[in-house]
């Protein structure tokens, strides 16, 4: 952990917070919710040993980067976070380098929109957790899930800003923080209004420890949780969907700025 060394970029109207370490082709970790950049830090050390260079920043709304407008979900369309990330990329590539890129939960999302929007930035791509969901034109994401899943459904307590936020600051950032990190259960995560947790102990695996969830507390208590769940609250805004259809416009896509 002493040997990553961190630095503030400027991308895209954003001061973005990268942690980086390690030399040669470079590999972009994305995180996802509720994580930062700390996600990554056993595999950072692990590829900066074995000869890469190991680049993972807070996504736009996340820890320690600033300058997006959080009271403006319509601000945390892919549009806008796959343009931050690409401009990321040139930042600190060489020119006309490709990455590989690493994503988990909405790290993959994003990851998988910087292939359609931007192949010729990617080498390859590792994603986890979030399989790629085709565009449906006819239907929109928000509408589907509260179908399916019911309005206790997590995405959909997300939707109104500040109201969940005002149920996690009643029950405390950190118990908010474990009860998402641990999460186990196979089914759907429901999120009932007033008690969105149970009362049952939380018990951390070997992989979580208190340090780390101190961690993550520690940037969630600064910002709050509503640069994160703009993710959530931007699905259904149009741009976050819009189909690339051939290579060459991918490759003249425009980035929508702060």
């Amino acid at each position: 952990m002493e040997r990553i060394e961190h630095k503030t970029l400027s991308v895209n109207g954003l001061n973005m917070h990268v942690a980086e370490l390690g030399q040669g082709p470079i590999i972009l970790f994305l995180h996802g919710f509720p994580e930062c950049w700390y996600t990554w830090r056993h595999q950072m050390i692990y590829f900066a040993s074995h000869g890469y260079r190991a680049v993972a920043p807070d996504l736009r709304g996340f820890a320690d980067t600033t300058g997006a407008t959080v009271s403006d979900p319509a601000k945390f369309t892919t549009l806008h976070v796959v343009g931050d990330v690409v401009l990321l990329i040139e930042a600190v590539a060489p020119p006309n380098e490709k990455v590989f890129v690493v994503g988990h939960d909405w790290g993959a999302i994003i990851a998988w929109s910087l292939c359609m929007y931007r192949p010729d930035k990617v080498k390859a791509l590792v994603n986890m957790s979030v399989l790629f969901s085709r565009r449906n034109p006819i239907r929109k994401p928000f509408e589907m899930l509260r179908g399916v899943y019911g309005d206790d459904y997590y995405i959909c307590r997300f939707q109104v800003p500040g109201e969940i936020e005002h149920e996690f600051a009643h029950i405390g950032c950190k118990t908010v923080l474990k009860h998402f990190l641990t999460y186990r259960n196979p089914g759907p995560l429901h999120l009932p209004k007033v008690k969105p947790f149970p009362d049952t102990p939380i018990t951390l695996p070997s992989w979580l420890s208190q340090q780390d969830v101190d961690y993550y507390a520690t940037k969630y208590e600064a910002t709050g949780f509503t640069g994160a769940l703009n993710y959530y609250r931007a699905l259904d805004i149009k741009s976050q969907y819009i189909c690339i259809k051939t290579t060459s416009y991918a490759q003249n896509f425009t980035y929508i700025s702060n």
